[in-house]
């Protein structure tokens, strides 16, 4: 009996052990990772005195007493809510309807899912989705009340985060998190917005023409650099043609000098005692014809490189007329064209310097084939030019019809002389001169004006009027 008794005592020890001890299994609960297990009643304190009202634990488990705590849990799926804010006013005073989608959730942040359990705990999905949807719409038209259309239209990135930054605040003070923002279309209903897009769409336009003509322009830089550089090798290879041809003629130049000097020097041999008489009067024209030779060099020398300066700049300005954006080039182009034009006068004018050295060495070596005397050299080169300078004088007058000469006479003089006598006096005088000049010609005077007399000695030489030509012996 005893024995039974003992055994009846232990079964019911073990029932009761083992009861218990499911029992308290049962109490410890585990948390989901997609739930916040959310235990109260007797929870504790916080570390400043006060009484804890709830317990919050994510991803773990804990022990919940019976009698003393419960427990419930809260959902982690995120929520996506619709909100479609019309007749939103702007910092410009213009109303938009701003359509917009709000993901949010249940925030596992220690101080947030305090709050979550305080407020959100008991209470439907649906539930906290129209609490969540008040506060989205009322920081919405906030944000939108400090923006101007532009930035809200074009910086979406500055006007979500103003959205994100203002409704997650809101939504943390009862324990939610904004996941996401999606704004799908922004529209008005004066048009301001699609008339930003116009505008937009419009400068795009205008861009794409204006690189097109940017890479036309850059093409017609290239193909008039081109043309730059074609010309400047031409004038290079002209200047080079020009320079060679220039002593080609300075060789020619020395050649016909030489061959000149050999004549000179078999004239002066055969004809050295006949001519010396003329010498002085050709020296004489010779020298005012080098003088008139250099006046004249010089003044065409100044009128090409005036005519080629005048040019240079006529399409120097036309060029930069046509295209002003090719004014740096065209300057450069036209400085080559005149360096090129510059070198080939250069080159001109030393061939005619040589060509006026290569006469006045001609005419050192007549003058030293006369025996060293100006005069008589001169006088051989006249001799030469007599035929030539009286055909010409001959040839200016033949052609003059004088029917009759009229003389108008202002009386008599200081000499006692009137203005007539004067005249027909100094023409006769000057018949001697002209006499001598034309027998050196080999010709003779018309015997109108009177013939030599024969003597055997020279006549003197009569007295020079002012103005008349001194007489050489």
């Amino acid at each position: 009996m005893p024995n039974i008794f003992g055994l009846i005592l232990t079964c019911v020890i073990v029932v009761i052990v083992f009861s218990l001890l499911l029992f308290l299994i049962k109490r410890y609960k585990k948390c989901p990772s997609d739930k916040v297990m959310v235990i109260y009643g007797k929870v504790g304190s916080n570390k400043d005195g006060s009484t804890r009202s709830a317990k919050c634990i994510h991803g773990g488990a804990a022990f919940i007493w019976p009698v003393i705590q419960s427990y419930e849990f809260l959902d982690l799926t995120p929520m996506s809510i619709s909100v479609d804010l019309e007749n939103a006013l702007s910092r410009q005073n213009i109303r938009i309807n701003v359509p917009s989608r709000f993901t949010v959730g249940v925030s596992t942040e220690p101080g947030v899912m305090q709050n979550a359990a305080e407020r959100l705990l008991g209470l439907k999905l649906q539930e906290i989705q129209e609490l969540a949807k008040d506060i989205i719409f009322g920081q919405l038209r906030l944000v939108i009340a400090t923006m101007d259309i532009e930035e809200i239209n074009t910086d979406r990135d500055k006007f979500l985060e103003a959205v994100s930054r203002n409704v997650e605040g809101e939504l943390k003070k009862i324990g939610l998190r904004l996941i996401n923002v999606n704004v799908t279309d922004i529209s008005d209903e004066s048009g301001y917005i699609d008339a930003l897009g116009k505008e937009a769409a419009a400068k795009a336009i205008n861009d794409a023409k204006k690189n097109v003509a940017e890479k036309d322009r850059d093409g017609s830089i290239g193909e008039a650099q081109a043309r730059r550089d074609q010309r400047i090798q031409v004038a290079q290879a002209d200047a080079s043609a020009i320079q060679g041809e220039n002593s080609s003629k300075v060789e020619v130049a020395m050649s016909n000098a030489q061959r000149r000097e050999k004549e000179a020097e078999a004239t002066r041999i055969a004809t050295a005692a006949e001519k010396i008489a003329a010498a002085q009067a050709l020296e004489e024209a010779y020298a005012a014809e080098q003088k008139a030779e250099a006046a004249r060099a010089q003044r065409e020398k100044a009128t090409q490189e005036a005519d080629v300066i005048v040019k240079t700049e006529i399409d120097k300005r036309r060029r930069e007329l046509e295209a002003e954006a090719e004014a740096e080039q065209i300057r450069r182009r036209a400085k080559g064209e005149a360096d090129a034009i510059l070198a080939k006068m250069q080159a001109e004018a030393q061939g005619a310097q040589e060509i006026l050295v290569k006469q006045a060495d001609g005419l050192r070596q007549i003058v030293a084939a006369a025996g060293g005397d100006a005069d008589h050299a001169v006088r051989l080169m006249l001799a030469d030019k007599m035929e030539e300078l009286m055909r010409i004088q001959v040839d200016a007058v033949k052609g003059i019809k004088i029917d009759k000469v009229t003389v108008w006479d202002g009386g008599e003089q200081k000499d006692g002389k009137t203005a007539t006598a004067g005249f027909v006096s100094g023409l006769m005088k000057s018949i001697p001169p002209m006499n001598e000049m034309f027998d050196m010609a080999g010709m003779e005077l018309p015997r109108f004006l009177g013939k030599n007399k024969e003597e055997p000695a020279a006549p003197p030489a009569p007295a020079a009027e002012p103005g008349a030509p001194a007489e050489e012996s």
